[in-house]
């Protein structure tokens, strides 16, 4: 009977310290991968290479099952620069480039369908053109 007030006890204590534990590393991960995106923007890097760097930092400190997406990312950056804005007040500028115009993306992955599609169907005909056989004699 013991034992089993012991266990009905210990679980409302790692309910509660788990998710603490769980989503300290994510925060402390979205912190400095703020701060390395906007210190490599500062210097003169350009968008692509800043944000390579600040997303894979994100990822590798992020433990868990679940992959960090690039999305969730770019949001943990977007917070951390927001919520201290002082110490990032010269990366402001840069957080639009981290979720760009949505309507042009999709613009641009709709033309991208369009155009593998037409080069299926191109590659299709191409080979049925050339598996059929022409006998140079019929007339």
């Amino acid at each position: 009977m013991r034992r089993y007030k012991t266990k009905k006890s210990l679980f409302p204590i790692l309910a509660i310290l788990t998710p603490t534990i769980l989503f300290m590393s994510e925060v402390k991960a979205g912190s400095f991968g703020a701060e390395i995106f906007c210190t490599m923007r500062k210097g003169g890097n350009d968008h692509e290479s800043s944000w390579e760097a600040a997303y894979s930092y994100i990822k590798r400190q992020k433990g868990g099952l679940f992959k960090t997406s690039p999305n969730q990312a770019a949001a943990q950056i977007i917070e951390t620069v927001v919520r201290e804005r002082e110490k990032f007040s010269y990366c402001v500028e840069y957080l639009n480039q981290l979720h760009p115009d949505r309507k042009l993306q999709l613009e641009n992955n709709r033309k991208e369908k369009r155009r593998k599609q037409q080069e299926l169907l191109e590659e299709k005909e191409n080979k049925k053109y050339s598996e059929e056989t022409f006998d140079r004699y019929s007339y």
